[in-house]
């Protein structure tokens, strides 16, 4: 069988592969296709700075004979490049160490329909000069803004991506996706004092988009809320987390219980299934089947059948994020978490995941603080996810006696992933503008280094 012509579709391509892995002597075999058309502008004070347009199909197979296993992936379809990949991960995959847990899915475990999420915006594809008309109007309400000096630029941008899976197991499927977003980032103050910030709007579909001027004026106020940021000194006070990097703490515990941690011992939650992990009343859902959630997708990295799981349950752990290797190697089954690029097997990740509301009212959870601190920014990655220690630069808003007082920078904030899960509460202003999403959270008792 020849390499199918650019008419035919990524699931003729990975259905190819599979059959001709198999001719060459895989006793199993999974392929994958992507492909994307991507369209971007960049503005900047007026101007437009550049268009970008991109396509491409990328393939990634993976073989199996006995217990071992190899991996190839490549850009170039062509017969010249082909044949000779699918007889080198066979030739791989013969002298590859044994791997007790590799494999192809179970055929229980997979997906034989599955729901319409409507992830594909069937309008047209925006011109250049449209998506160049957002990012200028964005930019423009936030240079309006008084107190906004500069523009670091505002873009916008389409894209489609597609991805088919095909198993020797018996799964074949496909789908496709859309995304648009625009964002604007300014500065406010002169010099020396200048200060940064920015606001953006992603969705799957161009018209569910907020409004341009909206986002550019909420970018511009935002840079001049920063303006003349203050020291702090170094205390044990409630640290509020606003939405923007509230997620952060759920991104933190989905990678505390990813089978891949726990099959390796690695993670300081490894003993805690069934136990409490947050407070009481605390919920954490991952939802592969949101409609237009900007990762949902029909069924996992591996063909197999995923659905909307509560991994926290009135702040008790009730289940791993497991891909078939991981599950087999705990002996337990997959949750149906794979997820998988075109470089190698896949391995577990969330795709719609967030932290469910709170009751009081962002004012109220602010309202009982004394001395607080309000972080808008983090930086850095100081997370231990073996200990749980957690230490990273933030900026933000000082809080004095329930109110916002002043911006303050230059300052670390610290403590321990268990205890501050203990000792959440979320508000209940939850929106999903991002893969993972999360309130307004207070956490109690966190140490802030300034000064």
């Amino acid at each position: 069988m020849s390499i199918p012509a650019a008419t035919e579709t990524v699931l003729d391509i990975a259905a190819m592969l599979v059959d001709r892995a198999r001719k060459a002597g895989a006793e199993a075999a999974e392929a994958v296709v992507l492909e994307g058309t991507s369209l971007g502008v960049s503005w900047r004070l007026g101007k437009l700075e550049d268009v970008e347009r991109s396509e491409g199909r990328d393939i990634g197979l993976r073989v199996f004979i006995g217990k071992k296993q190899a991996s190839v992936s490549s850009t170039d379809l062509s017969e010249a490049a082909l044949g000779p990949m699918i007889e080198r991960a066979v030739a791989m995959a013969r002298v590859a160490p044994d791997d007790p847990w590799c494999g192809l899915a179970d055929p229980g475990f997979l997906a034989r329909d599955w729901p319409d999420l409507d992830i594909e915006d069937k309008t047209p594809q925006p011109s250049p000069e449209a998506l160049a008309a957002i990012a200028a109007e964005a930019e423009a309400a936030a240079l309006a803004v008084p107190g906004v000096t500069n523009s670091s630029g505002a873009g916008a941008s389409w894209g489609r991506s597609g991805v088919a899976l095909v198993t020797s197991g018996g799964f074949a499927g496909a789908y496709a996706g859309t995304s648009s977003s625009f964002s604007c980032s300014v500065l406010a103050g002169e010099g020396t004092t200048m200060e940064r910030d920015y606001e953006f709007s992603s969705k799957r579909h161009a018209a569910d988009l907020e409004n341009a001027k909206g986002v550019g004026r909420r970018a511009g106020e935002k840079a001049v809320r920063r303006l003349n940021p203050r020291k702090v000194k170094s205390q044990a006070v409630p640290i509020v987390y606003d939405p923007r990097v509230s997620g952060g703490l759920v991104g933190h515990f989905a990678s505390a219980i990813s089978g891949s941690a726990i099959a390796r011992g690695t993670s300081f939650l490894k003993k805690d299934m069934g136990k409490p992990v947050f407070a009481k009343g605390i919920s954490i859902v991952d939802d592969p089947h949101m409609k237009r959630g900007l990762r949902s997708k029909p069924f996992d990295g591996e063909g197999v059948k995923n659905r909307r799981m509560p991994l926290i349950e009135d702040g008790v752990l009730t289940t791993w994020l497991l891909d078939t290797a991981t599950a087999r190697q705990l002996g337990l089954e997959t949750t149906g978490h794979a997820a998988r690029g075109t470089g190698g097997p896949p391995s577990p990740s969330t795709t719609n995941l967030y932290m469910e509301a709170g009751c009081l009212s962002v004012k109220e959870l602010i309202a009982g603080i004394k001395q607080g601190l309000y972080v808008t920014e983090l930086i850095g990655m100081g997370v231990n996810g073996v200990t749980g220690d957690y230490s990273r630069g933030a900026s933000g808003f000082w809080i004095e006696n329930g109110e916002i007082a002043y911006p303050v920078s230059e300052i670390t904030v610290a403590g321990n992933l268990r205890d501050m899960f203990l000792n959440l509460t979320p508000a209940g202003d939850l929106e999903f503008r991002y893969g993972t999403n999360a309130p307004t959270i207070r956490v109690e008792g966190m140490t802030v280094a300034g000064s």
